[in-house]
Formats: structure tokens, sequence, C-alpha cells
């Protein structure tokens, strides 16, 4: 019987080991879908509507989907660490600058790019600066962004729903 009582114990004791090392389950975690009814400014513009999210140790890997009011999603892929590096990706022919830390470990990311597009007049800078917290319980993300263009700047916050948690 002390023999079961201890392997009992000492599996028990390795699963939690093993769940806290590789299986973080952080409430970031899944597909996030645009809460539509909350969309704090319209018109012919790019639009985050979905991001899935994927946080494993210190990797944050997220595929956005923008919508641009035609009716038709534009998908890209990002994987970031979550220690501040700056990475480098194409997107559509854009330069893209990214990077992502932890403000409150756990509890709130700040991404903040910078996307180049070659205008008729030269480059372009779109900079963004989101910070994203969760509500694990009401399964909602809020992102709030400054985006800046130019010297013409919007804030604003969107809200997603979680619809899917990945495996």
């Amino acid at each position: 019987m002390r023999k079961y009582i201890s392997s009992v114990i000492l599996s028990l004791l390795a699963f939690l080991f093993s769940n806290n090392a590789y299986g973080q389950n952080h409430g970031f975690n899944g597909t996030w879908k645009l809460d539509m009814s909350k969309v704090p400014v319209t018109g012919n513009f790019p639009v985050l509507t979905k991001i899935i999210i994927n946080i494993k140790g210190d990797s944050l890997l997220t595929e956005r989907f923008y919508n641009t009011g035609d009716g038709q999603e534009y998908p890209f892929k990002e994987n970031l660490t979550l220690d501040g590096k700056e990475i480098m990706l194409t997107v559509y022919d854009m330069a893209r600058k990214s990077k992502a830390t932890w403000k409150e470990k756990d509890v709130v990311i700040i991404h903040d790019a910078i996307t180049t597009a070659n205008a008729s007049n030269g480059p372009v800078d779109f900079k963004s600066t989101e910070t994203w917290s969760v509500n694990s319980e009401n399964n909602i993300l809020t992102i709030s962004f400054k985006n800046m263009v130019f010297t013409d700047e919007s804030t604003g916050t969107f809200t997603f729903n979680k619809s899917v948690t990945p495996l």
C-alpha cells in the first residue's frame, strides 16, 4: 500500500511540474473574434477582426485576420518572443518590425509594431502600440490601441470574444 501511495504522489508531482514547464495555459491562448457591436470606429480601413494567440513559454505565436471593409480577410502570422526582442517580417510586400513584452506577467502584454508601406511619395510608417489584457472568467480579450501615421493619431479599444481554445 505504501508503495502504491508513493507511486501516486510521484505521478502527481511529475504531472504538475511538467504542466508548469511545458504546458502553460495562458488565458490569452485561443481564437478571439471581434465583438462588432463594440467597434469604436467605422470606415474603409483595416480592422483586426480575429486573432489566434498561442503562448508557449516565452514565445508569442499569433495569426491576425484583418478586414478592409471589402468583405475579404487578410491574414498573416507573427512569431515573437515576450522579452522585447524586435523581429522583422514582410506582410503583403510591407516591412514590419514588431516586439512584445509582458507589462504584467501573465496578465498584460504590450505589442509594438511599425509597418512600412510604399506610397506614391515614398515610404510611410504606420506605428501601432497595443495593450492586451484578458478576462479569463468572461472569455474576453481587450486590445487597446494607439495608431499613428504621419502626425495623425487614433486610439481606441477592441473587444474580442473567445471562440475556440487551441489544443
